[in-house]
């Protein structure tokens, strides 16, 4: 056998004994690694089994095995693939090797985030998710209910505005009666008009003054439900079973939001507005004289000018108040834990991450041992194999040699043996023919 008498640099010493080292770990390390996979790969489909059972909603035989069995589909694809992988990619000597299955191992990956980690996702998380989408459409039914609160209360507001108009006519019809007005006292023609528009704005005013004891008793018993849809959202137990009474408050606080809607008094105020110089119904002309049914005339057409003007501001108030927004129709629906997960990921990244990490952390095993199994290679890489045999190799070939010796030693002495015995009865049979 050619032996090599070169002399190993300090370099090629030291990388020869960090590689000598590196396989030293790895054979220990090898020992319990298929069975740690094995525990990361059931805890997934434990986790899986969890999240599928959170999304069927038949509770039967059926779907207890359909999701045991995904479940262990994805356990027994999550070890064989792990298992690929951190046998194969470590041992890629070329780039394109190497490259291929790095690629194969983030496509996998995405293949078993798809599969499981968001599953597993919902299983850790999709009780609190589900109870963050009630939480928020609490917060949306609130924003509803104060926005048409809002809108009923400063249609109430204009109530201030019918008062001063009502006023202001009813001093001009005292006045009128007085004879301020017309030169004529009584309660002739232009204090008639005066008394119809005055009338009309009382009943007005009283019609928006009975609406505030309505809006009030609407408010409060929205804000009852409010609060008995908050505390659904924290109360113990299944929150299945609390969706569905949340979903039933949902009902009257939506409700409770149509009625304060319709309770605003503004398109009628907008309306009586327009119909106030319209709808004035003109007496006839009481004046003694032709004089006085002229004044008459010409006051008369004074109030309708200040009915417009007066009607004009009211309407104005009014479009105010229809210009705001109303507000957005808000609906529950019911969402499941898988779902929910998804919807609110931002708000439950370390659950997220746990989910992640429990499919894809022997990624990071494979890539640790790749890059060991580069490093080994790279200090044994230039050396001959008659300089990388330690003690305990030229041990052990020693001992296999003298095994082959002894097994081919006692393979020779049978066949001389087999041989002696075949001469021996060669002269045995010669003798007897002589």
């Amino acid at each position: 056998m050619k032996t090599s008498n070169k002399a190993l640099t300090a370099a090629e010493a030291k990388g020869l004994r960090t590689a000598k080292e590196l396989e030293g770990h790895l054979a220990w390390l090898e020992t319990f690694t298929p069975a740690a996979l094995g525990v990361l790969a059931i805890a997934s489909g434990i986790y899986t089994y969890l999240g599928v059972s959170s999304i069927l909603e038949d509770n039967g035989a059926m779907s207890f095995f359909a999701a045991l069995a995904y479940s262990v589909a994805v356990s027994v694809g999550i070890f064989v693939f792990w298992s690929y992988m951190l046998r194969l990619l470590p041992a890629m000597r070329s780039a394109s090797g190497f490259i291929g299955l790095t690629v194969s191992t983030m496509v996998g990956s995405l293949a078993i985030i798809a599969m499981s980690s968001w599953l597993n996702a919902a299983a850790l998380a999709g009780s609190a998710a589900v109870e963050q989408h009630l939480d928020n459409t609490v917060r949306d039914y609130q924003a509803a209910l104060e926005q048409a609160h809002d809108i009923a209360i400063s249609a109430q507001a204009l109530g201030r505005e019918v008062e001063r108009a009502r006023a202001a006519f009813e001093a001009l019809a005292d006045q009128e009666q007085s004879g301020q007005l017309s030169g004529t006292a009584g309660k002739g023609a232009v204090f008639r008009v005066l008394t119809q528009k005055t009338e009309e704005l009382k009943n007005l005013e009283e019609q928006i003054r009975g609406q505030q004891s309505q809006i009030d008793e609407a408010f409060e018993a929205g804000n009852q439900i409010l609060g008995r849809m908050r505390a659904l959202t924290v109360a113990p137990g299944p929150v299945e079973k609390r969706s569905v009474d949340f979903a039933e408050e949902s009902v009257r606080l939506a409700g409770v939001v149509t009625r304060l809607n319709q309770l605003s008094i503004a398109p009628l105020i907008a309306r009586a507005a327009q119909d106030l110089p319209a709808s004035v119904v003109l007496p006839e002309l009481d004046g003694r004289s032709t004089g006085v049914r002229d004044a008459q005339s010409s006051t008369i057409d004074s109030v309708i000018a200040a009915l417009n003007q007066r009607g004009q501001t009211l309407k104005r108030a009014a479009d105010e108040v229809l210009a705001k927004e109303p507000p957005i129709q808000t609906t529950y629906n019911p969402i499941t834990s898988a779902d929910a997960v998804i919807r609110y990921a931002g708000s439950f990244v370390p659950s997220w991450a746990g989910a992640i990490a429990i499919d894809l952390l022997p990624a990071v095993l494979v890539f640790v041992l790749a890059v060991t199994q580069a490093a080994i290679r790279s200090g044994r890489d230039g050396l001959s194999i008659e300089e990388t045999l330690t003690l305990a190799d030229l041990k052990a070939a020693i001992n296999a040699m003298r095994d082959v010796e002894v097994t081919m030693g006692g393979a020779d002495a049978e066949i001389r043996k087999r041989l002696s015995g075949g001469e021996a009865v060669s002269e045995s049979v010669s003798g007897t023919e002589t």
